[in-house]
């Protein structure tokens, strides 16, 4: 008998971030229109309020989770930056502007990358880029 589990029986670890937001339903729709992201899961509370939603943006998951007490008054911007990478920086950050993002560092290479920097509506950074080849 083998202890040696075969390629299909191993689990790929990952990290999957999950971060609280003021209104986890606004949250989604952003995400969904900025970043064409999928919605994977969703719990909503009995009242039919969301209370937390699985995304993906192209198989790059995330989790958000309604909080009340998430503002970016409150709380500043996001203790988390995310950082998103994607075969066309320029297209998805123009989407992001038009869905509602704020503009924090342009489109621009520098380091090895074609990246730029935007808030969103919730307080949180999104780096979009691409490594130069």
């Amino acid at each position: 008998m083998s202890i040696h589990k075969t390629e299909s029986e191993l689990f790929a670890a990952r990290i999957a971030p999950w971060y609280s937001v003021y209104n986890a339903a606004a949250a989604a729709d952003f995400y969904k229109a900025a970043f064409d992201a999928a919605e994977l899961y969703r719990l909503e509370e009995d009242n039919g309020k969301l209370a937390v939603a699985h995304l993906s943006i192209k198989g790059a998951d995330f989790w958000i989770q309604d909080d009340p007490d998430c503002s970016p008054e409150r709380v500043g911007s996001g203790t988390v930056r995310m950082i998103l990478t994607v075969d066309d920086p320029d297209a998805l950050f123009e989407q992001a502007l038009a869905a509602g993002a704020a503009e924090i560092a342009p489109i621009s290479e520098g380091h090895g990358w074609r990246i730029g920097r935007i808030a969103d509506p919730f307080g949180y950074h999104w780096e979009i880029g691409n490594p130069l080849r």
